[in-house]
């Protein structure tokens, strides 16, 4: 009997519904990181586009250093938001099926307008403190996932790749104590 040799079994257990659904997504990432950044000639991150969009309701200093590029950042911002809404209306919904995604565990569909939509289960008071140390890390680690995991990390950035080893290490700690808690959504 011949075996697997042992990266083909690796994959198996890491990814056992195949690693499609992540090539597809990473694809479309860096593709379009490398529009971004021939465009514009700045490497994209979402912090910082995000922070941006703060340039139009405050006159602080730190906020104003984007207002020449605000308006392409608030594109991408809206990008990000419309793109996740037209998956949730279309795949999550099961308008349109594919191989590259199965449905959660931790959430419910509701019907609106006549089409069906995936929320979470999570509860909405650990969103939003989610998102307060997501935002306060991304000022500490001066960016984010997105900009130091993708951009960063593909110019071998020393910086980048310390804080990308940081934030998988945060993670997998952080999974595990949640885990042996027992904290559920």
């Amino acid at each position: 009997m011949v075996t697997d040799p042992l990266p083909l079994q690796l994959a198996a257990e890491l990814f056992p519904n195949g690693i499609s659904r992540y090539a597809v997504g990473g694809l479309l990432v860096g593709l379009g990181v490398a529009v971004i950044y021939i465009g514009t000639g700045i490497p994209a991150g979402a912090s910082t586009f995000l922070e941006s969009t703060l340039s139009y309701v405050s006159e602080r200093s730190r906020f104003q250093k984007y207002v020449s590029s605000r308006n392409w950042r608030v594109v991408f911002t809206l990008g990000i938001i419309l793109g996740a809404t037209a998956f949730a209306a279309t795949v999550q919904s099961g308008v349109i099926t594919t191989s590259l995604y199965e449905p959660g565990t931790t959430g419910e569909l509701y019907e609106f307008a006549g089409v069906t939509f995936w929320t979470t289960a999570v509860q909405p008071w650990r969103l939003f403190f989610g998102g307060i140390l997501v935002g306060i890390g991304t000022r500490i680690g001066k960016g984010c996932t997105s900009g130091h995991g993708v951009c960063g990390v593909g110019s071998a950035s020393k910086t980048s790749l310390v804080g990308v080893a940081t934030f998988l290490l945060v993670a997998i700690v952080t999974a595990q104590v949640v885990a042996a808690l027992g904290v559920s959504p």
